[in-house]
């Protein structure tokens, strides 16, 4: 089980990574998005390619965070039921839905979406927008994304079995963190 738990530190290390950075995207995408909007009311001028990356951006952060979000337990969950439960309890519902819903729908998706990546980069697929910017690397984000969600999937999975095992702190505890050892959860 501790290497099972090493394999999660990693995981949560690469989704903390990757989180971490591309949240500053969405300062990036606020200062082309005002500097759009300038040059279209100043100048009279506009670009597709700009109004494109806006969204490029925008897709990067939600579909390369939501690893991270699963990560720090700030999704949406049913708290309003679950709360109700014990610890023990919550790590089976979430064990549950890891192995029922969420891992088998991201990894639906990946293999859904990798093709359509490929496509798209073995023709060098444009926008049809004029001026607009290459599709590829934007149809590269979904699987990429939903690796990522999928990893994450599979480090709290490790986590929540960790947990009913007595070997971790319960991970859904913001206090102790996920890989807090039991006298630092105290």
């Amino acid at each position: 089980m501790s290497l099972l738990l090493g394999l999660s530190r990693l995981i949560d290390g690469l989704n903390t990574i990757v989180g971490r950075t591309v949240y500053w995207l969405i300062l990036v995408a606020v200062v082309i998005s005002a500097g759009n909007a300038v040059i279209r009311y100043a100048f009279n001028m506009s670009s597709n390619a700009w109004l494109e990356a806006q969204w490029y951006l925008f897709s990067a952060v939600f579909l390369l965070a939501a690893g991270y979000t699963l990560l720090r337990n700030e999704h949406i969950r049913i708290d309003i039921v679950t709360g109700r439960f014990s610890p023990r309890v919550q790590a089976w519902i979430d064990i549950f839905g890891t192995l029922v819903f969420l891992l088998p729908v991201t990894l639906y998706i990946m293999v859904l979406a990798w093709p359509m990546f490929q496509l798209s980069y073995v023709g060098n697929e444009m926008s049809n927008n004029a001026g607009g910017l290459l599709r590829w690397p934007v149809k590269l984000l979904v699987p990429v994304g939903f690796a990522l969600l999928s990893l994450q999937g599979l480090s709290e999975l490790i986590k929540r079995v960790a947990f009913l095992k007595g070997l971790i702190p319960n991970p859904n505890d913001k206090a102790g963190g996920p890989h807090a050892t039991p006298a630092e959860a105290a």
